[in-house]
């Protein structure tokens, strides 16, 4: 009796990456279907609205994603998330924002959206039947053998890694993910387009979640308020607290002496508060909403490497998981600008330990 071939579902971006995974995919030999979520509302935006995730670019995307697919013979759909990404990632950056913290909208749409909703609404609204989900994300998924807990490693090329993005995707998510980009470089995934014909080869990659960057997506009127130095003298006045983040230098409008930086935001009293990078370097953090992924939450203090930020080195640090849904962590040296909103994600060698939201 002939073998059915598994139903693998591929989120397409439009971009070089998504083409080339399921390009890898249909060539192993699985039942491949693409499909991309349709998020951008329509609305009119200013700034640059190029090599962005939302945007009005969104139907240039969609056109490529679909070109792709034909010339890949596969079927190719498109799901409507449009008030569902306003409700979750762009209402959610908004408040971030307002709130003087610093969000990270591509951590919280591959939990919620790509690996979440958008497989759901697959399944219950267009009907489609699958076994797997891949994407073109640059990482690696393994099961560990003295466990069975599915975790994701860091991709064969550091350079392109994107393990961060994915810190918080559970056990039930990960069991049927599927990587195919994460033991291949940039170079090689664009020559493998190339010489398949695929009509992204070429494409740019996206620079940003939105067009016109935070500030479209903040869509607020001015709120005035004052710039005060470590001791809460008045050195400067400010436009709004959402336009700013720790450890910026550029934009405060302050003139003469030393360079000074935002070292914290106070949204109750609209305040941003500057110092010299000194004061930027804090000894550790405690992140909340805690994902254990390769392990289950430890009950002893661990030895781990941490990101407070994508483009981050991972540092050394002592993690301690707390009764609550919360870590601590501790570094072996101060780090610099830890900014609340951000994801700590915490790694053993190339394996993704955990990841949580940075609240202090």
């Amino acid at each position: 009796m002939a073998l059915v071939a598994k139903r693998v579902i591929v989120g397409m971006s439009g971009g070089v990456d998504s083409s080339v995974a399921a390009l890898l995919m249909r060539d192993a030999g699985y039942d491949v279907l693409g499909v991309t979520m349709q998020i951008y509302s329509g609305k009119p935006m200013s700034g640059p609205v190029a090599d962005s995730c939302y945007g009005p670019g969104e139907q240039s995307d969609i056109e490529h994603a679909r070109a792709v697919c034909a010339t890949l013979g596969i079927p190719y759909t498109v799901i409507d998330l449009r008030d569902a990404y306003k409700r979750l990632i762009l209402d959610y950056a908004r408040d971030e924002y307002m709130a003087g913290r610093t969000p990270n909208p591509c951590v919280l749409c591959n939990q919620k959206m790509k690996f979440g909703m958008m497989l759901d609404r697959a399944g219950s609204d267009a009907g489609i039947v699958f076994d797997l989900f891949a994407t073109g994300h640059y990482a690696r998924v393994v099961q560990v053998p003295e466990t069975g807990r599915w975790a994701i490693r860091t991709a064969a090329d550091p350079r392109k890694d994107q393990s961060y993005f994915l810190c918080m995707l559970t056990q039930e998510q990960l069991s049927c993910v599927v990587f195919p980009l994460g033991e291949k470089t940039k170079p090689e995934v664009r020559e493998i387009a190339r010489a398949a014909g695929l009509v992204t080869h070429d494409r740019p990659e996206s620079q940003d979640f939105a067009a016109g960057g935070y500030r479209a997506v903040v869509d607020a009127a001015d709120r005035p308020g004052a710039i005060v130095d470590g001791d809460g003298r008045v050195i400067g006045r400010h436009n709004g607290i959402w336009g700013y983040t720790v450890g910026q230098r550029k934009g405060l409008g302050i003139g003469g002496g030393a360079p000074l930086y935002v070292t914290s935001l106070d949204a109750a009293t609209n305040t941003i508060v500057a110092g010299p990078e000194s004061s930027l370097y804090r000894a550790g953090l405690v992140a909340r909403d805690v994902n254990w992924a390769a392990i289950v939450a430890p009950t002893e203090p661990i030895r781990v490497a941490v990101k407070i930020r994508y483009r981050n080195a991972a540092v050394p640090a002592t993690a301690t998981a707390l009764d609550d849904g919360r870590v601590r962590i501790v570094f072996d040296e101060p780090q610099r600008a830890i900014a609340r909103g951000q994801w700590a994600v915490l790694y053993d060698g190339d394996i993704l330990v955990a990841g949580g939201v940075i609240e202090s």
